[in-house]
């Protein structure tokens, strides 16, 4: 996979930390990202749906829910979403 340019991954990794405290706002901002999955932050299979499909409507990005239970952790994420057709 190709990363994509920074200033898009980084609006990217923003706008998870965005929806990720939206939806469990006893997160620190600064614990989303890196290897950690939302499992660890306390996100349950619900939490992780209302996050995957926000992510997915403020992103405009275009992708089977199913796209993401593969991503090992919160950069994959970040990741797949810079890098996916809109």
């Amino acid at each position: 996979m190709t990363q994509a340019p920074i200033d898009v991954r980084a609006q990217t990794a923003e706008l998870v930390k965005e929806v990720v405290t939206e939806i469990l706002p006893g997160v620190d901002r600064d614990l989303i990202g890196g290897s950690r999955h939302l499992k660890d932050l306390g996100a349950d299979s619900v939490d992780r749906v209302e996050i995957i499909a926000a992510l997915l409507d403020r992103s405009g990005v275009d992708a089977p829910m199913s796209a993401f239970s593969e991503l090992p952790d919160i950069d994959a994420l970040v990741d797949f979403l810079s890098g996916a057709p809109r």
